[in-house]
């Protein structure tokens, strides 16, 4: 009897991957996936929610409270705002808000999109990784902007004999970033999917109430949790790098 259900179970395991297009660059082949289906979405809803923003904004009388919608936003720029200060100082801070917030916007959006049924785009390390190259240059820019030499000095500290050890070091840091992210995202996606793949064999609460509490944990929990750190990380990994300057 197990073994039965073991092989439906198996027969139905979807982990959200099609490919829906297929076409040929520079000699290779290259697919239009899920992935970029979802980030499209998440794409879209952020650029609709800016221009919407932005025309509320610009409507928005100076000399009134806000409210309704004007709320949310300022509690957003609230939020990131101080996020970024209680991180990086009130003289630095500031000056990432544009970067920092829409990176936790869109982190926050993908890890959010598998509550609507899709694919989360950051369950899928060709999204998670570019996310943390982007981050990994905006510290080693930053480390020189800051440090100058003594940015190529630290390698050598406290002795010549760490250079490796700390080359070693700053090139691991997108890879644990990316890693990091990837691993939660795609650990919930792959369960999400061995529970649905259950649901036609099995009972009415684990087709019904298992589900919605995994969705629970799993998109909204741990997919903001993830958000947050992966962000939390951009910030301090930025302000270490400013060194003395903050």
């Amino acid at each position: 009897m197990m073994s039965v259900l073991a092989a439906g179970s198996a027969e139905n395991l979807d982990f959200f991957i099609e490919g829906y297009f297929r076409f040929k660059m520079f000699g290779q082949t290259l697919y239009i996936t899920t992935t970029h289906v979802c980030l499209s979405f998440v794409f879209v809803i952020l650029v609709v929610f800016a221009l919407v923003a932005n025309r509320a904004i610009r409507k928005a009388d100076p000399h009134k409270p806000p409210k309704g919608f004007l709320n949310v936003i300022e509690l957003l720029v609230e939020s990131v705002d101080n996020m970024l200060v209680s991180s990086m100082g009130e003289k630095h801070g500031p000056r990432f808000a544009n970067y920092v917030g829409s990176l936790f916007g869109f982190l926050l959006l993908c890890n959010l999109s598998g509550l609507i049924g899709l694919r989360p785009p950051t369950s899928d390390f060709g999204v998670t990784f570019p996310l943390a190259i982007i981050t990994w240059c905006m510290i080693q820019y930053n480390g020189i902007k800051y440090q100058k030499w003594g940015k190529l000095k630290s390698l050598f500290e406290p002795v010549f004999l760490f250079f490796p050890v700390n080359v070693i070091s700053e090139v691991s840091t997108p890879i644990s970033m990316s890693l990091r992210l990837f691993g939660n995202m795609f650990s919930g996606t792959l369960m999400m999917a061995l529970v649905y793949g259950l649901i036609k064999v099995g009972s009415v609460s684990l087709a019904i109430v298992w589900p919605a509490a995994l969705h629970a944990y799993l998109d909204v929990f741990a997919g903001v949790l993830q958000a947050y750190v992966f962000t939390m990380l951009t910030m301090v990994f930025i302000y270490n790098q400013i060194g003395e300057e903050a």
